[in-house]
């Protein structure tokens, strides 16, 4: 039998870093200093910069490992979602940029997006199960592109309002939440299409 092993190379190793630098984000968010919001901006954006890296470095080297499979999406889907919920945990600042009906629709807009994800896992691993692979779609690719640009223009907006409050971050905040709102709807369009193509993994063999 042949002996297997773990393989942590770089592309791996980027891809634990970016999941260590979720916390980190958090932290920063939370941390109540001048300038915090622009801090966690950074961190997320070298986050963001390692997913570019790890994925383009396994597929030039060739160093494409089953860990790297099941780390990376867990990581990408795990910061997104982190930064999506606890931007619902600051009203304050949300409010004041689109008051509560917004913060309302932001949150259901959050809970469609946290939804897709776990119907698209679920059909992947039932998928896997059977030795099919769901491949991601064009969709889901924009939403993804969308779901980042929405995170790091609203945490411009949060740390210009948290400075001052004047036309610039309210114009910032708009086009955050007119990229967050293309990315919902893309997350619904991905996962029906998801749910469409795929709905014969569902189903059983046996009569």
């Amino acid at each position: 039998m042949e002996n297997k092993k773990v393989v942590l190379n770089l592309p791996n190793k980027l891809t634990l870093s970016r999941i260590i630098m979720i916390p980190v984000f958090v932290v920063f968010f939370y941390v109540q200093f001048t300038g915090h919001y622009f801090v966690a901006l950074a961190v997320f954006l070298i986050a963001c910069l390692t997913d570019l890296l790890d994925g383009m470095i396994a597929r030039k080297y060739n160093l494409v490992t089953n860990l790297g499979k099941f780390l990376d999406p867990i990581a990408d889907k795990v910061l997104v979602l982190t930064a999506l919920v606890i931007f619902l945990t600051i009203p304050d600042i949300v409010i004041m940029n689109i008051g509560s009906l917004g913060l309302n629709l932001i949150g259901c807009g959050v809970a469609l997006i946290i939804a897709r994800e776990i119907i698209v896992s679920g059909f992947r691993m039932i998928a896997a199960s059977t030795g099919t692979v769901i491949a991601a779609d064009i969709f889901g690719k924009y939403k993804t592109v969308f779901q980042d640009v929405a995170i790091v223009i609203l945490l411009i907006g949060f740390g210009v309002t948290e400075l001052t409050e004047n036309y610039v971050s309210m114009i910032i905040a708009i086009m955050g939440y007119a990229c967050l709102a293309m990315a919902v709807l893309l997350t619904l369009i991905s996962g029906v299409n998801y749910i469409v193509k795929n709905i014969n993994v569902l189903k059983d063999d046996s009569k």
